[in-house]
């Protein structure tokens, strides 16, 4: 793998208007952390395993990943706990904590199944599209998770399991527990000991399921419920459904707490999380007549902290802000970015590879942070004239295009992910591997990183060399249709192994990733 490949990599970072800049923070070197669901080599991955969301919570205490299965699994921060400091304490320390992030599981449930519409004779697949992690309430998790059509609002809350104890009847020797009433209820005239005891075994009024000692029981003492060890209970608190015509894409939390989007390819739905029955449709941009359909909608997310403001992407490689305060629909953008097309750089795959397939805000809001299928861009929401910086994920696939829309992963969908502090960015790529580049002004890192357990062996570095032109897209694919696998400069790559799911911790330098069924963390 050419570590090179980035070079364009930290190019052009973010200028600061009048201020002398800082020198960039030094590459990270990055270390393996945990991994969760490993597989044995050889061993067969089942399609249902195969993990399709994961989402951290704002704290960075819970991580949360959803499945091909329709399950959700939680997993809870541990080196906290484990030292008995509350993270508020720690915030106040001068000193850096020697301790990384590490995660234990905490539970699972199943979010969706497998539905079938027989409006339109179409099955709906079980697979979680996204989660989305809601405000905590009096230690309850709330999270929102969605498929193609149905999103729904979970409660995950520590419940303690209650048990009848102190009984009159010794338990142990006990079977039923529906005599004592009978006996209460019984019309036939019985001699009676005292405590309910009876001399006639044979008789109803008395099931041989109990045991009472000779004589009766003495006194008679009232039951107690006692609270024994806790378990975690997952409770779907409300369904929203029936809303999109098309697959829901995305969903997103609004800073005011109380609403959510859902957008699907052709538009973007408010709802009201106390509110299932009906939603609100914000941004319609399905034609009159679908054969004017030029683009569709590919990602949306709300600004992290101005209730009013949204962003959402299109196949066309285009990002919209929206203002809520414009106008009830939409339709109409407060602002557009895009980047112009080079002259003379068209082919039949450009529209293809420029379609964006997530979008992030930054922590701040400032930036917002885009993935098409080649590059990771970089906009600034003040400048909508171009990208800040641009990073080159794999070029050295730029050559086999023509392999990769015949397989199909030339519409493939990676995301893209931002560190808390807005330095560096990170995104998947094929081999299971991911990127992660600087984009602090003048930062240069380019780091090519292996979901594994020794992450950093595929880090090779090469001088970085020109991409090659458009125009040799048929020779060079030729020449490496001999040894499949190895392109022209010796860089391997396997198409069936693509990591597109990652997330990055919201206040320390620890991403998490999923290849196939396995979720790998990493610490730097």
């Amino acid at each position: 793998m050419d570590g090179g490949d980035g070079d364009g990599g930290g190019g052009g970072g973010r200028e600061v208007g009048g201020t002398a800049r800082s020198p960039p923070p030094p590459p990270l070197e990055w270390k393996f952390s945990q991994v969760f669901g490993e597989r044995a080599a050889g061993e067969e991955v089942q399609e249902v395993d195969i993990i399709s969301a994961i989402e951290f919570d704002k704290s960075g205490d819970h991580l949360a990943t959803g499945d091909r299965g329709g399950r959700v699994v939680l997993f809870e921060r541990t080196d906290m706990k484990d030292r008995g400091i509350s993270r508020r304490d720690l915030e106040r320390m001068d000193y850096p904590i020697g301790r990384h992030p590490e995660f234990r599981y905490k539970t699972e449930f199943q979010s969706h199944e497998p539905e079938f519409d027989y409006l339109k004779s179409l099955e709906i697949e079980e697979k979680i599209n996204k989660i989305r992690w809601c405000q905590t309430a009096n230690s309850a998790l709330f999270l929102l998770s969605t498929n193609d059509k149905t999103i729904k609002f979970w409660k995950v809350q520590e419940k303690k399991v209650k048990k009848i104890t102190d009984m009159n009847v010794d338990p142990s020797k006990t079977v039923g527990n529906g005599c004592i009433a009978s006996s209460s209820v019984s019309s036939s005239p019985k001699p009676y000991l005292a405590n309910g005891g009876c001399p006639d075994r044979s008789s109803n009024c008395l099931s041989n399921d109990y045991f009472f000692p000779p004589g009766g029981i003495p006194s008679l003492r009232l039951p107690a419920v006692t609270s024994h060890e806790s378990s975690l209970v997952a409770r779907c608190r409300r369904v929203y459904a029936h809303a999109h015509d098309y697959h829901i894409n995305s969903i997103s939390n609004n800073s005011d707490g109380e609403t959510f989007i859902s957008a699907d390819d052709l538009r973007i739905n408010l709802w009201n999380l106390e509110i299932s029955y009906q939603s609100f449709n914000i941004v319609d941009v399905k034609p009159q007549n679908m054969e004017d359909l030029t683009e569709v909608i590919t990602s949306a997310e709300f600004h992290p902290t101005h209730c009013n403001m949204l962003a959402y992407s299109s196949s066309k490689g285009s990002i919209r802000l929206i203002d809520l305060r414009q106008s009830a629909l939409c339709d109409s953008h407060a602002k557009l970015f895009e980047e112009p097309e080079a002259p003379g750089s068209r082919s039949f795959f450009t529209e293809i590879i420029a379609s964006i397939s997530d979008i992030k805000f930054a922590k701040d809001g400032r930036y917002i942070l885009s993935r098409d299928y080649m590059t990771l861009k970089l906009w600034d929401i003040n400048m909508d004239s171009g990208p800040v910086s641009s990073f080159q994920v794999h070029e050295y696939l730029r050559p086999k295009l023509c392999d990769l829309y015949e397989n199909d992963s030339i519409f493939d969908k990676f995301e893209c992910c931002l560190s808390g502090n807005g330095q560096r960015v990170a995104t998947g790529s094929y081999s299971n591997l991911f990127r992660v580049f600087g984009c602090a002004p003048g930062s240069i890192e380019a780091s090519t990183l292996e979901a594994s357990k020794n992450p950093m062996r595929r880090q090779v570095q090469t001088p970085s060399r020109p991409s090659r032109s458009l125009s040799n897209i048929t020779r060079v694919v030729r020449r490496g249709a001999e040894s499949p696998g190895v392109d022209a400069n010796g860089n391997s790559f396997d198409f069936t192994t693509k990591l597109l799911h990652l997330a990055w911790h919201p206040t320390e330098n620890s991403i998490a990733c999923a290849a196939a069924n396995s979720l790998y963390m990493y610490y730097a």
